[in-house]
């Protein structure tokens, strides 16, 4: 068998969490079943926000580099490329998100440092802990 079954790899398992996840749409209502595999202690109050946090957070993102970035529409996928050109968007969005006086969009703020030098400076300063 192969590494999944080796117990030395399942020493900090606690919890196996099995969520179902019922999705209405018009007339149409379909099911996820998703299993998760935790440390954590058997609290389904605590495994049930840290599941919806991961979750918050991974949404965002990836919303984030779909509609502001076009990442489905990337046409990127041999080599190292697509890796290295995903971590590339993802710390232009940290970057961008350290910035707090412009208030702008992620868009308006990608836009604005790529025409204007002087705001780019500002996106990299405030990305230097003083």
């Amino acid at each position: 068998m192969g590494d999944l079954y080796q117990q030395t790899q399942w020493s900090g398992l606690q919890t196996i969490v099995m969520v179902i996840r019922p999705r209405h749409l018009w007339n149409k209502t379909t099911r996820e079943v998703m299993f998760y595999l935790s440390s954590l202690s058997p609290d389904a109050q605590q495994l049930g926000r840290a599941i919806r946090q991961h979750w918050s957070i991974e949404n965002q993102l990836h919303w984030i580099l779909d509609v502001t970035f076009g990442e489905d529409a990337c046409r990127i996928h041999t080599g190292n490329a697509p890796e290295n050109v995903a971590l590339l968007k993802r710390w232009r969005i940290n970057l961008l998100n350290q910035e707090t006086i412009c208030k702008r969009s992620t868009r308006q703020k990608a836009k604005r440092a790529s025409m204007d030098k002087g705001y780019l400076l500002k996106v990299l300063a405030a990305s230097i802990p003083l």
